[in-house]
């Protein structure tokens, strides 16, 4: 760092976040990310398990999983040290793994998604465990993984499985997610929407452009079926939820002559979906559709990319409200409980325990400089430090 700062926390996480900025864990690559988390939890005293998952057609990907305490209940920290590209290193106004502290401004990638957030909970739940010592009798545990901006395959799914094989129970957990919009304290993601990836393919007669009579061309069925999915709403909101919502995101027929009616034409879409749907749903509804905009010719086909994930809220009054509290007393503004935004691993974790989002402004997340305010780092610090002291306060 180019400047020091003094903070509350004896575990500086202005420090923390220093340290593991600066290793280069570009997403698969572990980079020495995970090495230097193994070695901070043990020292205080958590029994840490690094875990490599495999699957044909992907990146080994090396996972965390550190635990202190074996009594009930257990609090897990989620998060990942996996960071996309730098991008462009010469548009940086500091090198992207550097992690240089300007003007009480720390610069780097993952600064904000997510190393700050991880610095963060492992200062305050490490001043926490100290400070409690013989008297703390719950778990505080983490869950790492360097598979969060990857194909998300081998990573955080995969460790919680791992975790219920060996009898791990997580009681409540917190993504340490870039969750606030504007100010630290604004924002807790009590839920997110579902997402659904698809590729409509209509294939048709190629031909001419001159003679379209002998020709049967797939642009047009495709443009009346997209038509038909754009302009007729899915929903309008939910209590806890936005509008579901279809984009295109691609259109293609492949075709580079000007005077040809192409044989296939394609387009990729995604939806974002609210707790009206499930994946299956949407599947039924589509078909619906491009089946009477196709007029029950069967020209089209309807495929599905893997992974897609369902919406879901937490409703845990006791994990909301204490985060909310904590963030409040700190802050001096509530929370507002959200399920915007896309998606992340607390997908996975919601299957086995109440999970909510909540970590540093996301304002610069993925952007070239890269960077969160010392005065953020603290303050979160002490949010999570306020939360510790609540929730196992019971």
């Amino acid at each position: 760092m180019t400047q020091s700062q003094n903070t509350q926390s004896q575990n500086d996480p202005v420090r923390l976040a220093h340290d593991l900025i600066a290793c280069p864990s570009v997403t698969p690559r572990e980079g020495g990310a995970l090495a230097y988390l193994e070695e901070l939890l043990t020292a205080a005293g958590f029994a840490a398990h690094r875990v490599t998952f495999s699957e044909p057609g992907t990146d080994d990907v090396e996972n965390l999983y550190a635990r202190f305490g074996t009594g009930s209940p257990n609090l897990c920290f989620a998060g990942h040290t996996d960071v996309v590209p730098t991008g462009d290193t010469a548009r940086w106004s500091q090198p992207p793994f550097a992690a240089n502290v300007i003007d009480g401004v720390l610069y780097g990638r993952g600064a904000v998604d997510m190393k700050g957030g991880i610095a963060a909970f492992a200062a305050a739940a490490l001043d926490f465990i100290a400070e409690q010592g013989d008297a703390f009798t719950g778990s505080i545990s983490f869950l790492i993984t360097g598979d969060e901006e990857g194909p998300a395959v081998n990573g955080t799914v995969k460790l919680l499985e791992w975790c219920a094989e060996r009898g791990e129970t997580l009681d409540a957990c917190i993504v340490g997610e870039p969750t606030n919009v504007d100010d630290l304290g604004d924002t807790i993601k009590i839920g997110r929407r579902g997402s659904l990836s698809g590729t409509l393919t209509v294939s048709g007669r190629q031909g001419h452009a001159a003679y379209p009579h002998l020709a049967d061309n797939p642009v047009r069925t495709l443009v009346k079926m997209l038509d038909v999915l754009l302009n007729d709403p899915l929903d309008a909101g939910t209590e806890h939820f936005q509008p579901s919502n279809l984009e295109v995101t691609s259109v293609d027929v492949g075709n580079p002559a000007f005077n040809v009616i192409p044989a296939q034409a394609t387009a990729r879409f995604n939806i974002r979906f609210n707790d009206q749907w499930t994946a299956e749903k949407l599947d039924a509804w589509l078909r619906e559709k491009l089946d009477a905009a196709d007029d029950n010719k069967g020209r089209y086909t309807l495929d599905f990319e893997r992974g897609a994930s369902e919406s879901f809220l937490t409703r845990s009054e006791v994990l909301i409200g204490t985060l909310a509290d904590a963030a409040e007393e700190l802050t001096g503004q509530r929370p507002a409980l959200t399920t915007g935004g896309g998606t992340s691993d607390a997908r996975f974790i919601k299957n086995y325990c109440p999970v909510v989002e909540f970590g540093l402004v996301g304002q610069t997340m993925h952007q070239i400089d890269e960077r969160v305010p010392v005065s953020d780092l603290t303050q979160l610090t002490a949010i999570y430090r306020r939360f510790l002291e609540r929730y196992f306060a019971g």
